[in-house]
């Protein structure tokens, strides 16, 4: 096979707003290294973590909520998710599906022609369980919103779906941050689960991955969205955030909160919270500052767990879902690559149920 030089590639100048994301259509090709693989992209899947990192919200010294717009107070000291600086000009984006055209040193050649989906979470292959040596696809490492893109050939994992490579392209990080979420706070059959931002690509994640688990499920979401939300398979679906949500919840007993949103409303889930319950949380799309009457954590017996870097096996076992069908895409929209802005404006403003995807 014959590959250009060149490819098109939406690319990422800096911090700031979203034009620091500049299209261009004479990007030089990268080569797969010893042990990586080129892949023609076939979709890549938008994810808050690229206009987190591209806005610097991750940053100490911002503290609104996700608006995908440039921070005044942004501190460059520690801008991205690993509270590091990351390297300009950057190729942004982690959930690619799309094929094998080429491999480095060490890689074998049977694999080429192989449709893959990508492990985002890039990991010392001599210390793979060492989160602070763990870089993120797209982040640390130039990533899929271009026609090709390497990654390590471990972290290209083979699948056989009759799914579309956008509906694939749903499934990396999303669902990945979802399963790591609902290992860490140990669901099970017995948990009765409550999950704000129910409408969105990890929300509707975690409603699909703990109802596998046998949880019951009981999500959080505007109206205007129910119904997409029920077809996820959550038990009960209530308003995004109910005056009075224990008198909502009525019977239901909350053992576990598995949290994007944060904001102003966390007080309030983790109130309900039953005696012995857990609170996981892998976002805060609505602000990071929240209010804790320790008395509650404390006299609770709650358990409070941060997911981000997600166990190895995670991915491998999601694929494994995918392929069985015990989980299914929610694909909201499809845009071209060239219309990334519009794309990420959609994604921003949260009226969509799913994910968006953009295909070069």
């Amino acid at each position: 096979m014959t590959l250009p030089k060149t490819m098109r590639a939406m690319v990422t100048m800096g911090h700031g707003d979203m034009d620091q994301m500049v299209m261009r259509d004479d990007w030089p090709r990268p080569d797969p290294a010893p042990g990586e693989v080129l892949i023609r992209v076939g979709a890549c899947g938008l994810n808050n973590t690229d206009v987190n990192t591209r806005s610097g919200w991750y940053s100490k010294a911002v503290t609104e909520a996700t608006t995908g717009g440039a921070f005044a107070a942004l501190n460059d000291d520690d801008p991205a998710w690993g509270g590091s600086p990351i390297a300009f000009p950057r190729i942004q984006g982690a959930d690619v599906c799309g094929r094998i055209v080429a491999v480095g040193d060490g890689v074998d050649a049977g694999r080429i022609g192989e449709r893959v989906i990508t492990d985002n979470w890039l990991r010392d292959p001599a210390d793979p369980t060492n989160k602070n040596k763990t870089g993120y696809f797209g982040s640390e490492r130039d990533g899929g919103f271009a026609e090709y893109t390497t990654i390590p050939a471990r972290n290209a994992i083979a699948i056989r779906s009759d799914l579309s490579d956008a509906e694939l392209a749903t499934f990396s990080c999303s669902y990945s941050t979802a399963e790591g979420m609902l290992t860490r706070a140990k669901v099970t059959a017995e948990d009765t689960v409550l999950v704000p931002g129910a409408s969105g690509g990890v929300g509707g994640a975690l409603v699909q991955l703990a109802k596998r688990r046998g949880a019951r499920v009981i999500a959080l979401a505007s109206e205007s969205k129910h119904a997409d939300v029920a077809a996820q398979g959550a038990d009960r679906v209530l308003p995004r955030a109910p005056d009075n949500l224990r008198a909502a919840l009525g019977d239901d007993r909350i053992t576990v909160v598995a949290d994007v949103v944060g904001g102003p409303y966390w007080p309030t889930l983790i109130d309900i919270l039953e005696r012995g319950g857990r609170y996981t949380c892998s976002g805060a799309i609505a602000g990071p500052m929240v209010s804790l009457d320790l008395r509650t954590l404390y006299l609770r017996d709650l358990t409070f767990t941060g997911s981000t870097v997600i166990d190895p096996e995670v991915m491998a076992n999601l694929v494994t879902y995918i392929e069985s069908g015990a989980i299914r895409p929610a694909l909201a929209a499809t845009y071209p690559l060239d219309q990334l802005h519009a794309a990420q404006t959609a994604f921003i403003a949260k009226q969509h149920t799913g994910n968006i995807v953009v295909t070069p």
